[in-house]
């Protein structure tokens, strides 16, 4: 069996692995990889340590005990080890200055429309929503915010939201500014999260090593794995 490292990015087939467990979650809301990879780009990007105990019910589309069913705790460790390294590819990316090409769905003709990528980011600003609204009002950073409100509203139930068509090469610009409003924004967010990691003196990425069910969860809550996630069902 290959070992891979905290940091060593998803494999195709590792992300088509945590694609088909989501779609496995109870409940039906669970998240699909491309909306799990804006969530996860607006935490690390934001203002706050969001711990994976806050999040990981916006991921599953609830508590973890209610909507996973993992056949074993080697596979629960998998999924999750799966989780914190796609984080910490996203952080690392981010945190050298460089663009980080969000993972992007495609419909059957091919074509990758970034609207659940913008669900998932605006699902994870509203985590921090406090702390998000100053970027949004910022005159000189806010417009970085942009190419996400357009997909994310491309098609709300309300028309006053929703922006002008999109053309196929409008589409595409939308996703590069996206990506660059990303760099931007965790810029701009920089000197918060040090503060605010400090004060945590912790970080949120984690490696991916095996818990037992005695050991303190790695999701951050404190309590023992097998009162954590852990309890969720495993057959």
């Amino acid at each position: 069996m290959k070992t891979f490292t905290q940091h060593e990015p998803l494999t195709d087939a590792e992300l088509d692995r945590l694609g088909d467990f989501l779609k496995s979650c109870k409940g039906g809301k669970a998240m699909n990889v491309e909306e799990l990879d804006g969530l996860f780009a607006a935490l690390i990007t934001g203002p706050e340590i969001v711990m994976p105990s806050e999040y990981y019910p916006e991921v599953f589309g609830g508590e973890m005990s209610d909507t996973c069913e993992f056949a074993s705790l080697d596979e629960a460790n998998e999924i999750l080890g799966m989780m914190m390294r796609h984080w910490n590819t996203i952080a690392g990316t981010l945190n050298k200055g460089e663009v980080y090409g969000p993972i992007l769905l495609q419909d059957e003709n091919g074509v990758a429309h970034g609207n659940d990528w913008a669900h998932g980011f605006m699902r994870g600003t509203l985590m921090r929503h406090d702390g998000w609204l100053e970027l949004v009002n910022d005159e000189e950073q806010g417009g970085c915010m942009v190419p996400i409100f357009i997909l994310h509203y491309e098609h709300d139930t309300d028309p006053k939201m929703r922006p002008k068509p999109i053309s196929p090469e409008q589409r595409e610009d939308v996703i590069v500014h996206m990506a660059a409003g990303l760099v931007q924004a965790y810029r701009y967010f920089r000197e918060q999260r040090q503060v605010n990691a400090s004060a945590h003196k912790s970080e949120p990425r984690r490696t991916a090593a095996k818990v037992g069910r005695n050991e303190p969860c790695s999701c951050g809550s404190g309590k023992k794995y097998k009162r954590c996630c852990g309890g969720a069902t495993v057959n």
